[in-house]
């Protein structure tokens, strides 16, 4: 917490979870004003529909005089009622960043509460990412997924590589909500090459969107476990999430964005060099890619290697490495990557192995 005082007023910033609430407090007459700007949530989330939720809270406080205007909060009173309240609309915000939500039951709970909430939040493991849907808690589960979130936080642009399984792509989608929570960022761009896994595209009904959201899904699934189902609708038709395949991508620059490319290891060299010249300023983004799943055509080299050999001596780009020992899904899963993975080495050892199947 940083302090300023100047004789009569004190102002002060004080971090909740991946929200920011910016105070002023100015005494006069015996009597303590407070100014607070909630920032980091809607603020219909925590005002309510013509300001409904904020006339329950202004019931509860009723020897405090308070008005609202867009996401400020002026209130006035003895300083020990100022400090109870400006502490119950902290713990309110958390909420809503945990929960998605706020109603009249949570905040009833949290003004009986005598918790301050501090132990709780000084408690809180720092593999968190995300708070999302009902309470679920979105956190890096394996020390490769941790080293994801720490390097992204270091870096502009980082590369995840590694079997399927492993929550690369769901950690991805995790940092980018995140940002977009704590609003470093304006917009989500979620993309990735219009190739398909063995079977055809130009056999599927529908435009271009619709033959290949199928392939989206595990974007669609992670979205929907982090933003409630309202929010996600009006993000989607309002591009603030957008999810276009790779091609779409050329000419643009994208700024003030947080971009997610998928299934790297189908893109070709100059796919990927294409990509990655689109980011812009204030901008993050996360590749993600499995070596041993490349459905590009015989012969067609795979951009992802040449980007990772040319591209790790650069300041600013980071490479994790995820492996079996990093797979959240059935325990089967992790042996049936080993069989593969040593079956690929023998293949290498007698010279049949595809022309994809490079060491990396």
């Amino acid at each position: 917490m940083e302090k300023y005082v100047d004789r009569y007023i004190l102002l002060y910033t004080v971090g909740i979870s991946n929200s920011l609430i910016l105070s002023t407090t100015k005494h006069t007459n015996n009597l303590t004003e407070l100014t607070l700007n909630i920032e980091g949530v809607d603020p219909i989330d925590f005002f309510g529909v013509n300001n409904s939720r904020f006339n329950f809270i202004k019931k509860s406080f009723p020897t405090l005089r308070m008005v609202s205007r867009g996401n400020s909060i002026k209130a006035e009173g003895s300083e020990g009622d100022i400090a109870v309240f400006k502490q119950k609309v902290e713990r309110m915000v958390s909420h809503i960043e945990r929960y998605g939500k706020l109603n009249e039951d949570s905040i009833t709970t949290i003004l009986l509460s005598e918790d301050d909430g501090k132990e709780k939040k000084e408690n809180t493991p720092n593999n968190i990412i995300v708070y999302g849907n009902n309470g679920l808690v979105v956190k890096a589960r394996t020390d490769n997924q941790l080293l994801m979130v720490r390097e992204s936080e270091k870096n502009d642009i980082v590369f995840a590589i590694g079997p399927a399984g492993t929550g690369k792509t769901y950690t991805a989608v995790a940092l980018a909500v995140k940002a977009l929570k704590e609003k470093s960022v304006k917009k989500i761009i979620l993309t990735r090459p219009a190739v398909e896994a063995g079977e055809n595209l130009g056999f599927l009904p529908g435009d271009l969107k619709e033959k290949i959201d199928p392939y989206l899904r595990p974007w669609y699934d992670a979205l929907d476990d982090m933003i409630p189902a309202d929010k996600l609708t009006y993000f989607m038709e309002n591009r603030i999430i957008e999810v276009a395949p790779l091609a779409f991508m050329r000419g643009r620059t994208l700024d003030h964005s947080f971009i997610l490319l998928d299934e790297a290891q189908n893109c070709t060299d100059m796919q990927l060099k294409m990509f990655l010249t689109r980011i812009g300023a204030s901008s993050k983004c996360v590749v993600t890619g499995d070596p041993t799943q490349i459905d590009l055509p015989p012969k067609v080299h795979s951009g992802l290697f040449t980007a990772l050999k040319i591209l790790s001596p650069i300041e600013g780009i980071s490479t994790v490495h995820l492996n079996e020992s990093d797979v959240v899904r059935h325990r089967l899963v992790k042996e049936i990557i080993k069989a593969y993975e040593k079956l690929n080495e023998s293949r290498e050892k007698d010279g049949n192995g595809t022309p994809n199947n490079i060491n990396h």
